[in-house]
């Protein structure tokens, strides 16, 4: 049966104990320049790229594409240079001045109704779309019926760079469909150092089965496909 949302993937590395930012949330700069192409090359295979404002305040911009061989893939396809960036934040509170509205991307907006009134007030708008959709609870993004639309919109494959907040909403919702995980080598610790998925957790019998695909090793780090079980 064809999904009525686009098939997604995350796209995280992450320390061998699992953490994907430090206490302090810098931003995770740890992985190598291998670890930086596999994620261009990720990118370049999907429509939409997912994430939440806490990344992109962490980092001030987005990862777009400039291998021009990547480039020219995308261009022999038929697809736009750059995938669509899609920033989700309820509260529409983002920095206006940070370099991610400088660079040259399409870049949209999955807010609340609320997200959209502090948002508009902003002179500089920055997004070209605002997509709007509330959930039962107040504040909170119904991303159910906003993956149904980005499907309807022509975001057929979708990449996730993260936090793990949006992630674990995601994983909650039953919206994920793979992982691609690169394990660095270094420990960072700290019981509030971010992991991969945040929020309160799942029960162990509750907990999301995943499947193996492929592993990789190159120098120091580690490259994991998974697969969720439906």
């Amino acid at each position: 049966m064809t999904k009525k949302r686009p098939h997604s993937t995350v796209i995280l590395a992450m320390t061998a104990d699992g953490k994907i930012a430090d206490f302090k949330s810098n931003p995770a700069r740890f992985g190598s320049q291998t670890d930086q192409e596999h994620l261009e090359r990720q990118i370049s295979l999907v429509d939409g790229v997912l994430f939440g404002s806490g990344t992109v305040h962490s980092y001030g911009t987005t990862l777009s594409i400039t291998n021009s061989q990547l480039l020219a893939d995308r261009q022999q396809q038929n697809k736009p240079l750059q995938p669509i960036h899609i920033v989700v934040s309820a509260s529409g509170k983002i920095n206006p001045n940070l370099r991610f509205f400088s660079q040259s991307i399409p870049r949209w907006l999955l807010t609340t109704t609320q997200g959209y009134h502090n948002w508009k007030n902003i002179d500089n708008q920055g997004f070209e779309k605002l997509m709007i959709y509330d959930n039962k609870i107040p504040q909170k993004i119904d991303f159910i019926q906003a993956f149904e639309k980005l499907k309807a919109l022509g975001i057929n494959k979708l990449a996730i760079l993260g936090g793990g907040k949006l992630v674990a909403s995601l994983l909650e919702n039953n919206l994920i469909d793979e992982f691609w995980l690169t394990i660095c080598p270094l420990i960072l610790g700290g019981s509030t150092s971010v992991t991969p998925v945040q929020g309160i957790g799942f029960a162990s019998n509750e907990s999301k089965k995943l499947e193996l695909l492929n592993v990789k090793q190159i120098d120091q780090e580690i490259f994991l496909h998974y697969r969720l079980h439906s």
